[in-house]
């Protein structure tokens, strides 16, 4: 190479378990070639099929390079450049005078998962709201239903090393497209499969890990808790369960024995749509082929009961005594320095009622400016109709932080044009393995564009606010997140990651929430740092981000090096059918008899990342509804055909396709697509936004428990979107 030429390591910012390390090669301040870095074990060299083209992403003659101001009605797209200072002092004006009338509450943040790099993603921008006083936004809509429900058996979900799985004899992949969506975990799976372990998915649609699986499971959707309580029924019955054992590691077991023996059999096998013979066979394989591992993920939080489910398979993972698997960002969460503010006294959204706090005329004070930042919100909040009519509302002023002319960004005000993953500094955990990256920038950022923190750093200095670290520098928050102390994080500094690119939390080989209950902590301050630091207490649910756990030995006084989780708590569960739901409503489900699912189906567009890029798309490049063959003949639809689908919250128009990976009253739509025109409509605008539980606020929406009819178009010319009566 010559001395213009450099390669750069960081690592994939994408809201995906895999977070691969990566290395960018640099040529004459030009990004040539991104690649997979081959040193790092669980990337091992390879990237997806989405992010392979990333520079063609970053390079993209549609990129955003300038900011924008709106010339145009909302929703057209049609805007007009302008600079940097001016339009800093139009948004700082605009939120000065918008919380002098109504105070801090009228801004609301909204973000998710654009980037999940810990400084990009949020740190400063959430020391910026907390400062204004902003509504606090409760990012729900993914994660957190799942947390609560793993935490509600284990107290925190500190699930295995997902690595560990090759080392299993059966896997079971509950709710999740591993193959599609968690692709470098597969060749863990496939080692435990050469070793002659049994690999077995649960899911209600035959995807490509279905296919690919020894057994596909396929219970009717939402029934999953039917499905534990009648494999729990089974080895309690069959004796297959050592009570010793899991009365010495868990309360609440004679509560949950109850339930399983007050649900029959073949009641478990009526509601799940399953055979008996195959419920038992499942609960055989579990408890003879051990060790056994439960990998749950994100497939059964969209639901109104989500929470249950991911309890009910914690909780199975104790009784039958296999290894639970979910998410490994409580590690990370445990491990780094807490550095964002905690949460205040103002009032909180639900990121899935977006709709209902836009357009809620009775809402004090109303919602009059939007600063969306990491997230598209047109494009992946349910309940689409109501969504959009609060983004034109006239009198809501909108800044959307983007690299591209999204379908929230065509309703912006001012749209600020930000960096790509290669442009900017940032710290990236996962949710997925155990190793920590340092991103490095490799290139210069493209035209006018800013790092997230900049833009943010700039909104304070104009709006003069006066709070603790809205002037840090991105590397001093990297190094600040890094110098908690805790044991997770021995050895791994600032300079080691900007070195060597990653490295592995030092979490022993083997440690498991389930079998360890005692949890390391931090120190009670991060070295050097002169200030006490109260750590939080692991066992509440968060409203956000997790925090680690802090102890005192009340006896001697000296702070504890290690806090015990105590027993794993089981209990009464119970089968609870969604309201929209086939076992729900009945009148409802009458009058819309299919179950809609939206699913993340294609290997080189997953989500709203690249919904809109025409060679991400597959061919045709447009959304379609899969339907099974026994409800497309009762409806008189052939494959090709234009449908109509729709149910109280709107409707849309697209072709049908016949699918053998569907079973009966079950249809399905690709998520994330941008609609592109104001007046088109993806499948969220049928998507159910109610929250399960009796917090609107907590968990996710119930994505997949949304029921809908589809018939034939009258007229393939018609285009109208409006709610359906």
């Amino acid at each position: 190479m010559n001395a213009a030429t450099s390669v750069v390591r960081g690592a994939c910012h994408h809201d995906c378990p895999d977070t691969c390390a990566w290395e960018v090669t640099v040529r004459d301040g030009v990004a040539v070639n991104l690649r997979g870095d081959p040193r790092q074990p669980f990337t091992d060299g390879q990237l997806c099929p989405k992010v392979n083209p990333f520079l063609d992403r970053v390079y993209h003659p549609d990129r955003l390079l300038r900011p924008l101001r709106r010339v145009g009605p909302k929703g057209e797209g049609r805007f007009e450049p302008v600079d940097w200072d001016a339009a800093i002092t139009e948004i700082a004006d605009r939120i000065g005078t918008a919380v002098a009338q109504h105070g801090g509450e009228t801004v609301l943040p909204y973000s998710l998962d654009g980037t999940q790099g810990l400084v990009q993603k949020g740190v400063l921008a959430d020391r910026f709201f907390a400062a204004l006083g902003a509504t606090q936004l409760n990012r729900h809509i993914c994660g957190v239903t799942a947390w609560h429900g793993a935490a509600d058996v284990l107290g925190v979900p500190l699930g295995a090393d997902p690595t560990e799985i090759a080392s299993a004899r059966t896997i079971v992949l509950w709710g999740t497209n591993t193959l599609l969506t968690n692709r470098h975990l597969w060749p863990y799976v496939e080692q435990a499969h050469g070793n002659g372990a049994s690999v077995i998915v649960v899911d209600p649609v035959s995807t490509m890990t279905a296919q690919r699986s020894d057994w596909h499971v396929q219970p009717r959707p939402g029934t999953d808790v039917a499905l534990v309580l009648g494999i729990i029924g089974v080895l309690d019955r069959d004796g297959l369960i050592d009570e010793e054992r899991v009365r010495a590691a868990a309360s609440g077991w004679p509560e949950l024995r109850a339930e399983a023996r007050a649900l029959s059999l073949d009641s478990a096998a009526s509601i799940t749509g399953l055979a008996e013979a195959d419920i038992i066979s499942l609960a055989h394989r579990i408890s003879h082929q051990q060790p056994a591992v439960l990998r749950a993920l994100i497939g059964m939080e969209h639901r109104e009961h989500g929470q249950d489910i991911h309890r009910a398979v914690a909780a199975l993972a104790v009784v039958s005594g296999s290894e639970y698997m979910r998410s490994t960002q409580v590690y990370f969460d445990t491990a780094f320095a807490d550095i964002v503010p905690p949460p205040g006294p103002q009032r909180t959204v639900n990121m899935s009622a977006l709709g209902a706090a836009l357009t809620d005329a009775t809402l004090q004070p109303p919602v009059t400016v939007l600063v969306n930042y990491g997230c598209n919100p047109a494009a992946i909040t349910p309940d689409q109709n109501r969504v959009l009519a609060g983004l034109e509302r006239d009198d809501l002023f909108t800044v959307v932080i983007e690299q591209f002319m999204t379908d929230t960004a065509r309703y912006a005000d001012i749209v600020l044009p930000t960096t790509t993953q290669i442009e900017h500094l940032d710290l990236m955990n996962a949710w997925g393995h155990l190793y920590v990256s340092l991103n490095l920038p490799a290139i210069e950022p493209l035209g006018e564009c800013l790092p997230n923190t900049e833009i943010f750093r700039r909104l304070a200095s104009a709006l003069t606010l006066d709070a603790s670290g809205l002037a840090d520098s991105d590397e001093q928050m990297v190094r600040d997140l890094l110098a908690s102390g805790h044991p997770w994080l021995d050895g791994i500094t600032y300079e080691r990651l900007q070195r060597d690119g990653w490295a592995r939390l030092a979490v022993p080989a083997g440690w498991s929430a389930l079998t360890d209950r005692e949890v390391p902590l931090a120190p009670a301050s991060p070295p050097g740092s002169g200030t006490e630091t109260d750590a939080g207490d692991l066992e509440s649910a968060p409203a956000g981000r997790p925090a680690p756990p802090s102890g005192q030995d009340a006896g001697s006084g000296a702070v504890a090096r290690s806090r015990s989780l105590g027993p794993l708590r089981l209990g009464p569960i119970r089968y609870r059918p969604a309201a929209e739901s086939a076992d729900g409503d009945a009148n409802l489900a009458e009058r819309y008899p299919l179950a809609l699912m939206s699913l993340k189906q294609h290997q080189r567009f997953l989500n709203s990342h690249y919904g809109g890029f025409e060679h991400h798309l597959p061919d045709p490049p447009h959304p379609r509804l899969d339907i099974s063959a026994a409800d497309a003949e009762a409806r008189g639809i052939t494959g090709g055909d234009r449908v109509r689908v729709y149910n109280g919250r709107g409707e849309l128009f697209t072709n049908a396709v016949i699918s053998d990976r569907l079973q009966p009253g079950l249809v399905t739509m690709p998520f994330g697509w941008w609609a592109g025109d104001a007046d088109a409509r993806t499948v969220n605008v049928l998507t159910n936004a109610a929250v399960g539980g009796d917090d609107p606020d907590v968990g996710s929406a119930g994505f997949h428990d949304t029921l809908v009819e589809v018939e034939l178009a009258p007229d393939e010319r018609q285009t109208a979107n409006g709610p359906s009566s």
